[in-house]
């Protein structure tokens, strides 16, 4: 005989909705789309107000003794389903637990980080789980633990609070921190610092504006010295070219003017000897 044959990729799909005439039941209550009752209907009566109302009988609580019936649309229906699903996963947080652990010899400043950690769990509503563990001889001095994890708490109860008292477990301290709800909670630090860094910008924008300004002024001041500088220039440089054009003209009237008087004089001169 040959064994029968399951296939291995058929996953399971959760169960099923019933609609319209796959419902089983012979008798279903009925509620409209907002919520009201209507009352015990037959299938077939309940079949024919939704066809009449052009929409859909789903089944909404088939477990429920008549079985419930929603008149909707099955589109929209699992339309709703599906945002209600989504919903619920993002307000899960408080499921989920996240530990920090500590030690009796902590450094003060691995102290604070590990606070800063837990305050970040606790903003996103996750449960803090607080461990301390005991290690050689540090059995013998338990009270140190119990003050760590005090002050621990402390720096944290404006965020969470202890669920029960320390407990020694074993070789260990565990304490499990729940967040306070929202409107009883501090604010986040890290938006202090955020705030605090945009009321900043601005100053900082005045400031560059301001530095702005002056190299503005600065360069104006460059280019008026630089244009006065070359207007002197050009002067000085037109009062020298008419200097010495004016001493080139002297001159030429000079040379003209003894010229004229030595060739005067020679003449007079051959005139005395042909006398």
């Amino acid at each position: 005989m040959s064994r029968p044959h399951f296939s291995r990729n058929r996953r399971f799909r959760g169960p099923r909705i019933r609609t319209n005439e796959r419902i089983r039941a012979r008798e279903v209550r009925v509620v409209d789309n907002i919520g009201g009752q209507l009352g015990v209907f037959s299938r077939q009566d309940a079949l024919k107000m939704a066809r009449e109302r052009g929409v859909d009988l789903v089944e909404v609580a088939e477990k429920a003794d008549p079985p419930v019936c929603r008149l909707v649309d099955f589109g929209k229906y699992q339309y709703e389903q599906s945002k209600k699903k989504k919903e619920n996963k993002k307000n899960q947080h408080a499921n989920k637990t996240k530990e920090v652990q500590l030690s009796v010899k902590i450094d003060p400043h691995d102290l604070r980080t590990k606070q800063n950690h837990a305050i970040d769990f606790l903003c996103e509503d996750m449960k803090v789980k607080v461990t301390l563990r005991f290690r050689g001889r540090e059995n013998a001095h338990t009270e140190v633990g119990f003050e760590v994890v005090h002050e621990f708490l402390a720096d944290v109860e404006a965020w969470g609070h202890p669920d029960a008292p320390t407990k020694k477990i074993g070789r260990g301290l565990i304490v499990m921190i729940s967040p306070l709800p929202k409107s009883q909670r501090a604010e986040h630090p890290g938006h202090e610092k955020t705030a605090r860094l945009l009321e900043v910008e601005p100053e900082d924008s005045d400031s560059d504006s301001g530095s702005d300004d002056h190299s503005d002024e600065e360069t104006e001041a460059s280019d008026s010295e630089e244009s006065t500088e070359e207007t002197e220039a050009s002067d000085s440089e037109e009062s020298t070219e008419e200097t010495e054009a004016s001493d080139s003209e002297e001159s030429t009237e000079g040379t003209e003017t003894s010229g004229s008087e030595e060739s005067t004089d020679e003449t007079e001169t051959v005139e005395a000897q042909d006398k």
